[in-house]
């Protein structure tokens, strides 16, 4: 028979392969209650929430975090007022420097055709022209004008459209008068029975009252600058003693409007 080995006296008893001796300074875990269930988190996702009593304070003292979209609308306000402001010191600068003035307009004379109100009721149809002289001034002493295509010129009686026609295109300096005249034609003017009444009254009174209304797109010249188009309107109260070439203008007063 092979021979025992005793262990020395004082030396450790052999640890069992089965189990593993505890710490001394940690005692023994304990197992949990029979039902429940142990869930492992790791230490870097466990959130931690404020109790109920402070979750309140936290929220009224927390500042609101302001979107993207918030800062967005900031910015391009900012930019719009930016430009706004800079507009305003640009036209401010502009009036400062060129001082504009708005041009003058009137009629000078009026030469009517077409229109005999002894043979209306045998030939109802009217074909009215008028020629028109208009004298345009423009005071500015730094600012031409360019006259563009697409002007219209109107002569109304009693709302009443007697013919149409255009100005001519031009330019006009500065300190500068221009008188020219322009035809105006009227295609298949019917008037009524009281229409015509009336105008017969008022040419025996020698006070025949038309409106002329004139628009025409301008372009502004300082320096070698132009300008965009702007659109001048101008409407003329006229009186006229007759409605024949020898008509003569007993009164006239013109508005002008400038449309930029």
């Amino acid at each position: 028979m092979a021979d025992r080995v005793h262990p020395a006296a004082g030396s450790p008893p052999p640890a069992d392969e089965t189990t593993k001796s505890q710490p001394e300074n940690h005692p023994p875990k304990q197992a949990p209650p029979p039902g429940t269930y142990v869930i492992q988190v790791p230490k870097d996702q466990i959130y931690r929430v404020p109790p109920p009593e402070n979750a309140r304070l936290y929220k009224k003292h927390q500042k609101p975090r302001r979107s993207c979209c918030c800062c967005c609308l900031a910015w391009i306000l900012g930019v719009l007022i930016s430009l706004v402001l800079a507009a305003a010191i640009a036209a401010g600068i502009f009036y400062l420097v060129v001082r504009p003035k708005i041009p003058k307009y009137s009629v000078d004379g009026l030469s009517i055709k077409g229109i005999n109100l002894t043979s209306v009721q045998t030939n109802p149809t009217l074909y009215p022209e008028f020629h028109v002289t208009v004298r345009a001034e423009n005071p500015n002493k730094k600012i031409g004008i360019y006259y563009e295509k697409g002007s219209s010129v109107t002569v109304f009686y009693s709302d009443i459209d007697l013919c149409n026609g255009a100005l001519p295109v031009f330019y006009q300096g500065r300190k500068n008068v221009t008188v020219f005249q322009t035809a105006l034609t009227g295609n298949g003017i019917r008037l009524s029975d009281v229409v015509r009444g009336n105008l017969l009254t008022q040419q025996r009174e020698g006070q025949i009252p038309l409106e002329l209304d004139l628009r025409v797109p301008v372009r502004i010249k300082v320096g070698a600058v132009k300008t965009w188009k702007i659109t001048v309107k101008v409407r003329c109260d006229l009186k006229v003693n007759d409605l024949t070439e020898d008509s003569r203008l007993v009164s006239k007063s013109c508005k002008v409007d400038v449309d930029l």
